[in-house]
C-alpha cells in the first residue's frame, strides 16, 4: 500500500475493512488504485464525486442456496452468487464460474475486474461475475443438469438481456449454459437468446466464442511486440495451463509463426521441443480430459511434476491458468532466460511482485484485463448478433476480433503516453477504463 497516492490510501482502507478476508478482491482493488493516483491529480473532479469509492461497491451481491438431488437420492447445497458490479455503460456482463474454491471475495475480484475488461472492449456492456462453490468434475450429466437448473431457479429473477447476462467460465461450459438457458426459457416462457451468451452455435452462439480469449491474447501480444520492432514470428513461447484459454492461444501462436514448446495443467508441465502438438493436446485434453503426463508419453517429451513452468527458456510468456501463478520467483526466471514479453490469459495470474519485477526488467507486460478481453468482447458480438437475429460467419468475427484487440492495445498504449509512462500497460488499460467508466457514472447522477 506504501506506493498508493496518499489521496487514494484512505480508500483502500476502507475496501479492507468493508471486506474483511476477501484477499483477491482487496488485491484487484489496490492494482487499480495504484494506477489512479495521477489520473485523480489530473482530473481531480472524479475525486469530488467521489467515484472511484462508488466504483469499488458493487450496486448488489446476490447470494443464494442451492439445493439438488445427486444420482443416489442424496440432496446436496450449495451456495450461488451473482455480483453485478457495475452498470454505467450497459447491462452487467461476466460470466459464471462453478469451483470448489468459489467464495464471495473470489466472485467480487473477478467481478471488479470485468468492470475494466469490459469498459476496454469499447462494447456497452457493464461488469459482474458469479457462479458457486459446486464442482462439476466427476459428476453425471444428469446430476449436472438438476444443479444447473436449480442454480438457475433462483438466477433466473436477477437476468436479463437489458438487465444482466451471464455466460461461463471455469466449469461452465457448453453443455451447463444449455441446462441454464433451459431452464430460463422454460420458467420464463420466454426465448431470449441474449440472456445468456457461450451458446451452442446451432441455437443462437457465435463463431469464435471458444476460441475468443486464446486468440484475443496473441493479438494483443503480437501488437505490443510491434512497438519493439518485433513479432511472435519465431519466438520461443511458454504457456501454462492447458484448457481453452491456453489451447486456442497456443493454436494461435503457431499460426503467427511462433513455437510453443510448455504448457501445464495442475499436476506439472510439458516441454516438447519439437512444438506443442496440438491435435494431440486437444485431443487429450478436451476430448478424453485425461492428464498432461499422458501427454508426454504420447508425444516423447519431458514431464516434470510439479515444478514451475516458468523456469522453461522462452521469449514470451503466456501465463493462462488461474490467479497469482506468476509469482515473483518467476519472474526472476523469466528476466534470467531473455524473456521479451509476457500476456495474462488468465484473470490477474501474476502477482503484483511479479508484475513489478517483470516492469522494473523492460519486459513488456499486457494486464488480463486488456489482453484476456476477447472472450468478452465476442461474447458481446454473441449479443448483436441475438439481437438482429442473425448469425455471422467465423471469418467476419474473427476479423471483429482482431479489430477489438487491435483497438484495446491502442487505447492502453495512447493513455500510457497520455500519462506519461510510455509502455506501461497495466497503467494505461487501468486509466483508459476508469475514466470511460467514470464519466458514464458522473453523467448519470448519483448513482
Amino acid at each position: 500500500m506504501h506506493s498508493l497516492d496518499p489521496a487514494l490510501a484512505p480508500l483502500y482502507e476502507q475496501v479492507l475493512q468493508r471486506n474483511p478476508g476477501e484477499t483477491e478482491f482487496h488485491q484487484a482493488v489496490l492494482e487499480v488504485l495504484d494506477s489512479l493516483g495521477t489520473v485523480v491529480r489530473k482530473h481531480p473532479s472524479y475525486a469530488e464525486a467521489r467515484v472511484i469509492p462508488r466504483v469499488c461497491e458493487p450496486e448488489r451481491q446476490i447470494i443464494f442456496r442451492v439445493p439438488w438431488v445427486d444420482d443416489k437420492g442424496k440432496i446436496e447445497i450449495h451456495r450461488g452468487f451473482r455480483v453485478e458490479f457495475n452498470s454505467a455503460l450497459g447491462p452487467y456482463k461476466g460470466g459464471l464460474r462453478f469451483h470448489p474454491s468459489v467464495l464471495l471475495g473470489t466472485v467480487k475480484f473477478l467481478g471488479f475486474e470485468q468492470i475494466f475488461k469490459n469498459a476496454l472492449t469499447g462494447l456497452p456492456i457493464g461488469g459482474a461475475k458469479g457462479g458457486s462453490d459446486f464442482d462439476p468434475k466427476g459428476r453425471s450429466d444428469m446430476e449436472i443438469m438438476r444443479f444447473c437448473q436449480s442454480f438457475m431457479t433462483e438466477l433466473y429473477r436477477h437476468i436479463g438481456e437489458y438487465t444482466d447476462v451471464p455466460a461461463g467460465d471455469i466449469g461452465v461450459g457448453g453443455r451447463e449454459i444449455g441446462y441454464l438457458f433451459g431452464q430460463y426459457k422454460r420458467i420464463t416462457n420466454r426465448y431470449e437468446s441474449a440472456v445468456l451468451t457461450g451458446k451452442g452455435l446451432g441455437w443462437g452462439g457465435s463463431q469464435v466464442r471458444k476460441e475468443a480469449t486464446g486468440f484475443g491474447l496473441v493479438y494483443f501480444v503480437e501488437e505490443m511486440l510491434h512497438t519493439k520492432g518485433a513479432s511472435l514470428d519465431g519466438q520461443r513461447v511458454i504457456v501454462s495451463g492447458s484448457g481453452n484459454v491456453a489451447i486456442y492461444a497456443i493454436e494461435k501462436v503457431h499460426q503467427l509463426g511462433g513455437k510453443v514448446v510448455a504448457c501445464s495443467d495442475s499436476s506439472g508441465y510439458v516441454v516438447d521441443e519439437k512444438g506443442i502438438d496440438l491435435e494431440l493436446l486437444k485431443d487429450i485434453k478436451e476430448v478424453r480430459r485425461e492428464r498432461i503426463s499422458v501427454y508426454a508419453e504420447q508425444r516423447g517429451a519431458q514431464y516434470v511434476a510439479g515444478g514451475s513452468i516458468w523456469d522453461v527458456p522462452c521469449r514470451v510468456a503466456l501465463p493462462c491458468a488461474t490467479q497469482n501463478e506468476l509469482d515473483e520467483d518467476g519472474a526472476l526466471a523469466l528476466v534470467r532466460n531473455g524473456c521479451l514479453a509476457v500476456g495474462e490469459g488468465a484473470n490477474m495470474p501474476a502477482t503484483p511482485a511479479a508484475v513489478r519485477t517483470l516492469r522494473e526488467a523492460g519486459v513488456l507486460f499486457a494486464p488480463g484485463k486488456a489482453a484476456n478481453a476477447g472472450g468478452v468482447a465476442t461474447s458481446a458480438l454473441e449479443m448483436q448478433q441475438n439481437a438482429s437475429r442473425d448469425s455471422w460467419s467465423f471469418e467476419h468475427t474473427e476479423g471483429r476480433l482482431a479489430e477489438i484487440m487491435r483497438g484495446i492495445h491502442e487505447r492502453c498504449a495512447a493513455t500510457a503516453e497520455e500519462y506519461d509512462v510510455p509502455g506501461n500497460y497495466v497503467l494505461g488499460a487501468n486509466a483508459a477504463a476508469f475514466v470511460q467508466v467514470a464519466d458514464a457514472m458522473i453523467a448519470q447522477g448519483v448513482i
